[in-house]
């Protein structure tokens, strides 16, 4: 009997991947070299010593990152050092949807300040009507006399934050879609 490995005739999908911290690029540097598609964030900081300061480039998420792959790539993925596992919802390889990964690009390719944050976070879903991010679809997060907004990546419970000036940029989104 033949088990077929690639599943839904080699579609690709988007996971997420347990990786050991500080070894992001590595691994990226890994898959890279076994052609296997992934997506590690990053962002540019500048850091400060007693002595001088530098540019840093780092993950935006530490401890993973992303591949878009076939069930047997993804099987792959697994064997590679430092991989720990594909982060699973009830035992199952978690598929993360395309519009996630998306909104995620789109909202760190520009120089707007942003943060990481650990957990959902309650709030309207939104979409950004205009400007540099038009079109992203996050949660709208209340917090008193600012409107932060929030796209986050619901699988690893991470979102990322930045300000919006003008709250009119926004609209309410009803139905999400789900790729």
């Amino acid at each position: 009997m033949e088990i077929n490995l690639e599943g839904n005739n080699g579609a690709k999908h988007w996971y997420a991947l347990y990786i050991k911290h500080h070894h992001e690029f590595r691994i990226k540097a890994k898959f890279d070299a076994l052609d296997i598609e992934n997506y590690l964030p990053v962002a540019t900081k500048i850091k400060q010593w007693s002595d001088r300061k530098k540019k840093v480039t780092e993950p935006l998420l530490w401890g993973y990152i992303f591949i878009k792959a076939t069930e047997k790539e993804r099987l792959a993925s697994l064997e590679v050092d430092f991989v720990f596992r594909c982060v699973s919802e009830r035992g199952v390889a978690a598929k993360i949807p395309e519009y996630q990964i998306e909104n995620m690009r789109n909202f760190i390719m520009d120089d707007t300040e942003y943060v990481v944050v650990q957990g959902l976070v309650a709030g309207s879903k939104v979409r950004i009507k205009s400007g540099p991010f038009e079109g992203v679809e996050g949660i709208l997060i209340d917090n008193g006399n600012n409107n932060d907004f929030a796209v986050s990546i619901d699988l690893l419970n991470r979102t990322i934050v930045t300000k919006i000036e003008d709250p009119k940029l926004l609209e309410v989104v009803r139905n999400t879609p789900e790729s």
